[in-house]
């Protein structure tokens, strides 16, 4: 129990900075666009990218956890975070497309290795709590960057803002390295890293129904949590909100996530079927998302707050219970792998789902196309988790 709730604390703070370093750029967007002369399009681009190497780094991630150590490739996608801020920083439009790569390449190891930890100090009765009180970190740090954010921006500019980011998880890479030898006990130095281990990871999550149907639903959610993450504050503030008060909104609405996150796994994990809860918070996400779209200036902020907090509790909300039923059905000593092939799917939807809200923005000239076309996946996701069966016990084998 103790070894659980230290890795249960140091992955809090690792996915945490994590988490602050990928929102930063979508919360500052309208100062970033407005000195970057760049169009509001670009964020669904930029955000693109990063879902494309993301995509790379979970797909070939489970290698390197078993070879170097789940705090180790922490440690080292914190590291790559920074390194991609900065770049941000220094290059201009150039410099934001090659943080996207860089940025989150590598630190797109970052879940995969916290779930190959949970998976293996995690007490089993307790493990949907431990995944997703460390999963709680994602909202807790955009939660932080959407009141931060821009209040340091305009105190200090958007690029020091970044800048300190940068700094804050090069620090908690520091922070966890006394905790290597006490928890990366399953390391193996001589496991070999194949180019090879893309394609299988893929096809390994494929061959297992159950694992396919959480790689669908990982891809439709994480979609539509990255085209409202991206887009949100520069939707608010297209429409005449200021930018603080857009922040503060989104980091409001954010914190939902919070509580959502244990609540469903409390209910998965004792009372309903996982896929159930999960294909009720795949309709929910669907009719909240869509009506994002209705939106006008006309609209008052409680109502908009009050069907955003309904994206959050469903479209930002699902990561604990999913990872640990990809954990479950994990065999031992694959959580990792296993875990990066669901989540390699998620950013196949983090990839498309931006860069088609942007074709339609540019194509309409507004939102509100978007926001709906983002529902049809959900609503798919919803039908196929409601017709399965009992759930199945582990896997011993992929």
């Amino acid at each position: 129990m103790t070894h659980m709730l230290i890795a249960v604390t140091a992955m809090f703070l690792q996915q945490t900075c994590g988490s602050i370093a990928r929102a930063l750029p979508a919360v500052l967007a309208p100062l970033i666009i407005a000195e970057l002369h760049a169009d509001a399009a670009w964020v669904g681009i930029y955000f693109s990218l990063t879902a494309f190497a993301g995509l790379i780094g979970q797909l070939g991630s489970g290698g390197f956890i078993i070879r170097h150590g789940a705090i180790r490739m922490s440690q080292i996608a914190l590291l790559f975070t920074g390194a991609g801020l900065a770049v941000a920083v220094l290059g201009g439009a150039v410099g934001f497309a090659l943080s996207a790569l860089i940025g989150n390449g590598v630190a797109s190891v970052a879940t995969p290795a916290s779930s190959q930890l949970l998976g293996r100090w995690s007490v089993r009765r307790y493990a949907p709590f431990a995944f997703s009180i460390a999963q709680c970190a994602i909202p807790a740090g955009i939660l932080l960057t959407g009141y931060l954010g821009p209040l340091t921006a305009q105190s200090f500019g958007w690029r020091d803002t970044m800048l300190a980011s940068a700094a804050l998880c090069w620090a908690v890479a520091l922070m966890l390295q006394p905790l290597r030898g006490r928890l990366d006990t399953e390391s193996s130095a001589r496991h070999p890293i194949r180019l090879s281990d893309l394609g299988t990871t893929i096809t390994a999550v494929l061959a297992v129904r159950e694992l396919r149907s959480l790689s669908f639903a990982c891809f439709a959610f994480n979609g539509t949590q990255a085209v409202f993450v991206a887009y949100f504050v520069t939707y608010m503030t297209s429409q005449g909100h200021p930018l603080v008060a857009a922040g503060s909104l989104y980091s409001t609405v954010i914190a939902v996530a919070v509580p959502g996150r244990i609540l469903w796994a409390w209910v998965g994990g004792f009372y309903v079927a996982p896929h159930l809860v999960l294909g009720g918070l795949a309709f929910g996400m669907a009719v909240s998302i869509g009506l994002i779209g209705a939106f006008t200036p006309h609209w008052p902020l409680l109502a908009i707050g009050a069907v955003t907090m309904v994206v959050s509790a469903t479209a930002l909300s699902w990561h604990g219970i999913m990872l640990s039923e990809a954990a479950r059905l994990a065999p031992p000593g694959r959580v990792g792998a296993v875990t990066g092939g669901v989540l390699s799917f998620g950013q196949i939807g983090a990839l498309s789902s931006p860069a088609v809200f942007s074709l339609l923005l540019g194509l309409s000239g507004g939102y509100s196309a978007g926001w709906v076309v983002c529902a049809v996946p959900a609503v798919l996701v919803g039908v196929n988790m409601f017709r399965q069966g009992k759930p199945v016990q582990q896997r011993n084998a992929l």
